[in-house]
């Protein structure tokens, strides 16, 4: 039989005897461990597919060209080249080196003076920054909506998921169009479109899973304990959620550089920015096709493919994983 003058076997459990900084500390260790663990395990399922390791390698080295830019390209983007030091004839219509080999440029010049390659290497970055920012933004706020409404229920729910219902009464292109011609041709404006319509379907989906998850037995135990709702999920939603959310961060990124491209084809892009859409719209205004200048916008066609076709890749690897029965 235990003394008075021995510890209590719950002492670990006494609130006087434990320090509320240290405890905060070590829950936020718990928190991130299981976090770290999370994403471990997902980053081995999904690099197990070779498919989704080429789009990765594809999309780093998208990345690296946008990061590196300024060190690739030979020449400003929107800097007009001139046949003389003089600057009084515009070098336009230049063959690129594989036609004429006195040239110095590797994909010509537009009709305007500009280097075709040097634009195509920029466009990267205009490009990269619409998937990734939408990505980003349709994750999160997908998610976020997605959680409280399916955790919370009721009115809450109600109220979230009639504006959820309100946006999926747009069409995305179209109205991407409608609100960047009402707020003005710039690329913050495309993004900005693009993320107000693109968290809709992630909302929806991350809520269905909310609402069955809250009802497992962790979560029933982890109320009865007494823990707070933040705790709740961010600790037990939120990881078994992830890969759904990454999921459809991988497909906003393929859905955002269509938008962007198409919207800046018909005259809407960013002035001011070269993108792989503008490049388009440029070559179709000057008629590259009737000219047979294919190397206008037959590259940046095949960058803007290959950033797309990696992004549905991508999002496929996820799909897997939140459904192991398409392995």
């Amino acid at each position: 039989m235990a003394t008075q003058d021995e510890p209590s076997i719950f002492a670990d459990l006494d609130d006087s005897t434990v320090d509320e900084s240290e405890e905060q500390v070590n829950r936020w260790k718990r928190n991130l461990r299981l976090w770290r663990e999370t994403l471990g395990e997902q980053w081995r399922m999904l690099t197990n597919d070779l498919l989704v390791k080429l789009a990765m390698v594809t999309m780093a080295f998208f990345m690296a060209v946008a990061i590196f830019a300024p060190f690739i390209a030979p020449h400003q983007p929107l800097n007009r080249q001139y046949e003389t030091d003089a600057e009084l004839i515009i070098a336009d219509w230049v063959d690129p080196m594989f036609i004429d080999s006195e040239s110095v440029y590797v994909l010509g010049t537009t009709a305007e003076g500009f280097d075709i390659f040097s634009q195509l290497i920029y466009g990267s970055r205009a490009a990269l920054l619409v998937g990734l920012l939408a990505a980003v933004f349709t994750a999160g706020i997908g998610t976020l909506v997605g959680l409280t409404a399916g955790y919370y229920g009721g009115k809450i729910d109600d109220t979230l998921m009639r504006i959820v219902d309100f946006l999926y009464g747009m069409p995305l292109l179209p109205t991407v169009i409608i609100l960047v011609a009402l707020l003005g041709p710039s690329l913050w404006n495309i993004i900005f479109a693009i993320i107000v319509l693109q968290w809709r379907s992630t909302a929806r989906v991350i809520r269905s899973q909310a609402l069955s998850l809250r009802e497992r037995p962790f979560v029933k135990a982890a109320q009865v304990a007494g823990a707070s709702d933040w705790h709740i999920i961010s600790r037990h939603l939120a990881p078994n959620v992830l890969p759904m959310s990454f999921l459809y961060g991988a497909f906003a990124i393929a859905w955002a550089i269509l938008a962007e491209a198409g919207v800046s084809f018909i005259g809407l892009g960013d002035p001011n920015r070269v993108s792989w859409g503008t490049m388009l719209q440029s070559s179709r205004a000057y008629a590259a096709l009737d000219f047979g200048v294919w190397w206008w916008f037959v590259p940046p066609g095949i960058c803007i493919g290959l950033v797309v076709i990696s992004g549905f890749l991508i999002g496929r690897g996820y799909e897997e994983i939140t459904n192991p029965e398409l392995r």
